[in-house]
């Protein structure tokens, strides 16, 4: 059995196939999802979005969004997703150093300094990536 997959960002669809496994970066955790998987909606942060077809894994580093997970269907809808090649590692790099500094510095509430934590979330999946860990 197969799981058919669409990733979707505002500007195009990334993908749409079907593959044997899909692991995605929810709010609680990572979420592996084979077929016949129970139907679900969740919400997404930026991570690592992993699929498996034929043996071969693909990733690509999305940001927050939201999966739904239907009857062997899984719809990723995401504001990014990019491959490791689309990935500019120094803009990538000056983010996470960027976002780091802001939160150190921060004086403002969690809830305040949310877009910061997104950003620092958003360039350390892309640097994930990239490095291959």
């Amino acid at each position: 059995m197969a799981i058919k997959l669409d990733i979707v960002t505002p500007e195009k669809q990334v993908m749409s196939d079907t593959v044997d496994i899909v692991t995605v970066p929810t709010l609680s955790g990572e979420a592996g999802i084979l077929p016949n998987h129970a139907p679900l909606i969740s919400a997404l942060k930026p991570g690592v979005l992993s699929y498996t077809k034929s043996g071969t894994v693909q990733k690509l580093a999305v940001s927050g969004g939201f999966v739904e997970v239907g009857v062997n269907t899984v719809s990723v809808l995401v504001e990014t997703a990019e491959t490791a090649d689309e990935i500019n590692v120094e803009q990538a790099r000056a983010e996470k150093e960027e976002a780091e500094k802001a939160l150190a510095a921060a004086k403002d509430s969690l809830e305040e300094m949310q877009p910061v934590v997104e950003k620092l979330e958003r360039a350390q999946a892309r640097l994930q990536l990239v490095s291959g860990k």
